[in-house]
């Protein structure tokens, strides 16, 4: 009898133990999952609260009110049409098209989910109908429109994509996020819905592209970090570097003689930079990318963002070179380049990116603060700082030159990331970059779908996103 109750009492103890995991995995799952599993279109408890309850607000940081509810419990917008296209992919649209929108990703809030036992019984005895909570953006909405008027300044927007990503470095505020092309999310017509460009596609934080130059500052990082006295080494660039067959050029088969890791940051030769990711090897490479975030599985608070790839198979020396270029199968969303200007301006710390700024029920209830979280160490802080220097460099005399503001310490790194696109063979234009000031602690990365040069189409842009910020900010 006893080995017996022996064995009763440890399968016991093992079914204690399985619901004590299971427990567990219960708290961390809606902890981290719950946004997404309250905003899925499956959740029937969602389809029924967006029938019974008043949506709460959506405020940006500045008090304008971008979505409210009318008296027949319609979801409404601004008046202004380009005010709000400015928004529509931050905000989302009545029918969902567009993807983790603040609408659905924070239903939790916006339908009442969670109001306490006490509030739900108080609107039951008044016999009101039950409001959600009012929800307010770190997103500053009139910057959004500057974006897209800069946009269209620059890039003839009728034919090119984009995307523009602002994010205050020291805090993780995403201040401004903008898809290009936007859309009257009042007005969804037959020509939206056809476009080939997708305009319900957020590029910020849903297309996985290949970064291209901007990607040197990490594996200049990785260079800094892994090669001895790398700084004092003189490279040749002949215009042409051979790597098994193939020829790794400069963009527009540019020469640029002998020169030191500054200098080729500076005019971004993409020679050297494929001789140091052969240098360095791809494990040295791939685990300073991953330090930056890339193959990490993104589970943010406030926002979905799309997974960014360093590649781990098909890895020749071909590869490993272009890797250093940004290119091979190197993938990332605007918005996490945009953290890795940022981990570099904040001395080598990635911040999480927060998009609610206070959520407040109807009654005036606190629910939620902004609640500053870092997310990871990137590189030490020597060697943020030696990058920083270059990216200083870059805009003042190098290929950034067009993102310069009179009056501002801005410091940056462009990219022409050579790519395909409905079969075809394509050049994206970006550029990453930030304000070298406390006062004005502000990472930028701006992305145009075949914008072919960084310095000609994205950098132009972030300028206007600059002067912007000179102009307006701080924030009070």
């Amino acid at each position: 009898m006893k080995p017996l109750h022996n064995r009763f009492r440890l399968v016991t103890l093992l079914l204690i133990g399985l619901l004590l995991l299971a427990g567990l995995y219960g708290v961390y799952s809606v902890t981290v999952y719950g946004n997404r599993w309250i905003s899925s279109s499956r959740n029937l408890r969602y389809r029924e609260a967006k029938n019974e309850v008043i949506a709460g607000d959506i405020i940006d940081r500045n008090g304008v009110v971008l979505a409210t509810t009318d008296e027949d419990g319609g979801r409404v917008y601004q008046e202004d049409q380009e005010a709000r296209e400015a928004v529509v992919h931050v905000i989302g649209d009545r029918d969902g098209n567009v993807a983790n929108g603040v609408d659905s990703f924070q239903a939790g809030y916006l339908l009442g989910f969670e109001a306490t036992l006490p509030e739900r019984i108080l609107a039951l005895l008044q016999g009101e109908q039950r409001r959600g909570d009012n929800v307010t953006l770190t997103v500053d909405s009139m910057l959004n429109t500057v974006i897209v008027r800069a946009f269209n300044t620059h890039v003839r927007t009728q034919e090119k994509s984009g995307a523009a990503v602002v994010l205050n470095y020291k805090t993780g505020e995403l201040i401004s996020l903008v898809s290009i092309p936007v859309f009257d999310p009042v007005n969804i017509t037959d020509a939206v819905k056809e476009d080939t460009r997708h305009p319900f596609w957020n590029r910020a934080v849903q297309s996985t592209l290949p970064p291209g130059s901007t990607f040197k500052i990490i594996t200049a990082s990785s260079a800094l970090e892994n090669l001895e006295d790398i700084e004092e080494r003189e490279f040749t660039c002949t215009g042409a570097t051979e790597v098994m067959g193939t020829i790794i050029r400069d963009y527009g088969n540019a020469q640029h003689g002998k020169l030191k890791l500054p200098k080729a940051f500076r005019v971004s030769c993409n020679n050297t930079f494929a001789q140091l990711a052969l240098m360095l090897g791809d494990t040295a490479l791939r685990t300073t990318a991953e330090s930056f975030g890339f193959n990490e599985n993104f589970l943010f608070r406030d926002i979905v963002v799309e997974n960014s790839v360093y590649p781990t198979e098909n890895r020749t020396l071909v590869e490993i070179a272009w890797s250093g270029d940004g290119q091979s199968q190197i993938a990332a969303t605007p918005l996490h380049m945009c953290m890795v200007a940022a981990a570099i301006a904040n001395e080598g710390v990635m911040m999480e990116p927060r998009l609610l700024y206070r959520v407040e029920s109807s009654g005036g209830l606190v629910r939620l603060r902004l609640t500053p979280r870092e997310y990871r160490r990137a590189v030490s802080v020597d060697v943020a700082a030696t990058i920083k220097s270059y990216m200083l460099d870059t805009v003042a005399r190098g290929t950034a030159t067009a993102a310069q503001v009179d009056g501002l310490s801005i410091a940056g790194k462009t990219g022409s990331a050579e790519s395909s696109l409905d079969g075809r063979d394509v050049t994206h234009a970006w550029f990453v970059g930030f304000i070298d000031d406390s006062r004005y602690p502000y990472a930028v990365c701006v992305f145009v779908e075949e914008g072919s040069s960084g310095g000609g189409a994205a950098a132009p842009i972030a300028q206007a996103i600059f002067r912007y910020i000179q102009a307006y900010f701080p924030f009070q």
